[in-house]
């Protein structure tokens, strides 16, 4: 018995290929970049005493700049080049934002704000210039939890780590992002972003109008 005939082999086209997912296609974190204000207008130049420089940083939270101040060319640059730029509540950071933003959206958030300062109670003979109270109410609060009801030093820690989350997911876009805030809370941040793998590529330091960058590798 013959065998039946067989079709002729027709040239079928190759099949399109299949797009890839876009989210299958990796994308470059973008640089987080955290500065810290300008020069504020409150003088540092003064002995207090404990209750005093209580007073004095409660006028400090709530001040701005000091008139006359240039940002430096490289911060503006980095405003420049970020996609995303966000600042702290208090106006000394909102007013760093509106000198280098030149007009773009800052997005302002009371997440980046500073981690508190409040002194030890010391006898009133006791004074010392602003800048040395910071660091002897920085090391009460981070050493022996000294918070007189203000934020404490785990409730900070948990924010830093939402900040630096918050941060990471905006860089993952590709963009980078800019943080205008505060010496402290800054350096709490970038802690957990070296936790998180991130590192620090360039770093001015924590002086008035400094940057210091991360980045993923």
């Amino acid at each position: 018995m013959s065998s039946p005939a067989r079709e002729p082999l027709i040239d079928q086209p190759a099949p399109a290929p299949v797009p890839r997912s876009a989210s299958l296609v990796s994308v470059r974190p973008g640089a987080i970049i955290l500065a810290r204000h300008g020069e504020p207008a409150l003088s540092r130049k003064c002995l207090l005493t404990s209750d005093q420089y209580r007073d004095w940083w409660a006028k400090y939270e709530v001040g701005g700049l000091l008139a006359g101040q240039t940002p430096p060319p490289e911060l503006l640059a980095t405003a420049e080049g970020a996609g995303a730029i966000y600042a702290s509540t208090r106006p000394r950071a909102q007013e760093t934002a509106a000198a280098i933003a030149a007009g773009r959206e800052v997005m302002t958030d009371a997440l980046f704000i500073e981690a508190p300062l409040p002194p030890p109670r010391f006898p009133a003979w006791f004074k010392l210039p602003p800048k040395y109270w910071g660091g002897v109410a920085r090391f009460w609060w981070h050493a022996f939890n000294h918070h007189e009801g203000q934020e404490t030093r785990r409730e900070a820690e948990a924010r830093s780590e939402k900040a630096a989350q918050a941060l990471i997911a905006r860089a993952e876009s590709g963009q980078d992002v800019l943080v205008l805030a505060h010496g402290y809370f800054n350096h709490m941040v970038g802690k957990r972003l070296k936790a998180d793998g991130w590192k620090l590529v360039h770093n001015q330091g924590f002086k008035y109008w400094s940057q210091r960058r991360y980045e993923r590798r």
